[in-house]
């Protein structure tokens, strides 16, 4: 079973996410199990403050190492295990598919939500293992990328999707963007799903699907293609997908 748990100020905030769909399906399955912790409880002083003004001046107020320390220290005194420490900073690491099935391999993971201007280096220096960044834009709070992140690691756990393929040719998975979807009615007032989806040729029906996914990955992705290793038959393809869209 995987454990994560989750430094934050609010942590009410997770209870609608973590208990529908396919989040709360993973738990009761006790494929994963959640803990919400609001790091203020381990605030050592008597009005519970987690931030304060930076050294040097400057807008808004950086939330205090202590309380991070000890909140994780505390996580870290129950498990065997090496937990990856998961900063959510709009300065990190941008999240890609390949680090949510690297992140899925772990047993446990401790996500921190920051809040206000920013962490006080030391956090990020001796506490955290990973910076994750959800895009390049800013949000109020920590809490919106560690869902994120969450949903996107736990649906890759053994069983949670029910068919163990269903997450293998995602989007991202494969290197190239999910080809095209239908199902019924096969006409649909005048919009008719592709011939070779209902030819029940599997063979046919699998270059289509590969195809349509490099079409799709070229024009709407061609950055992904820049250093993929494609098969010959998937460099003709290619081919003859840029002279159709000339």
């Amino acid at each position: 079973m995987m454990k994560i748990d989750v430094l934050t100020l609010f942590p009410e905030m997770f209870e609608g996410v973590l208990g529908h769909s396919i989040l709360r399906k993973a738990a009761d399955q006790n494929a994963v199990n959640y803990n919400i912790v609001n790091f203020r409880d381990y605030a050592d002083n008597k009005h519970l403050t987690v931030d304060d003004y930076p050294y040097g001046g400057g807008a808004g107020m950086v939330l205090k190492p202590q309380p991070i320390f000890d909140a994780v220290e505390a996580l870290k005194e129950n498990t065997n295990t090496s937990p990856r420490v998961v900063l959510l900073c709009p300065q990190g690491e941008r999240l890609t598919q390949r680090k949510s099935e690297e992140l899925s391999t772990h047993d446990h993971l401790i996500f921190i939500c920051g809040h206000y201007e920013g962490y006080d280096e030391r956090i990020r220096e001796h506490v955290v293992t990973d910076e994750i960044s959800i895009g390049d834009y800013v949000l109020t709070g920590g809490e919106l990328g560690a869902m994120v992140v969450i949903d996107s690691v736990v649906r890759l756990l053994p069983d949670v999707l029910g068919n163990a393929e269903s997450h293998m040719k995602d989007s991202f998975s494969t290197g190239l963007l999910e080809h095209p979807h239908y199902t019924r009615p096969a006409d649909f007032r005048g919009m008719k799903v592709p011939d070779v989806l209902v030819s029940g040729n599997h063979r046919l029906i699998d270059d289509w699907r590969e195809k349509e996914s490099l079409k799709r990955t070229y024009m709407r992705r061609p950055d992904l293609l820049e250093n993929m290793q494609l098969t010959d038959i998937q460099k003709k393809w290619l081919d003859d997908i840029k002279k159709e869209c000339k």
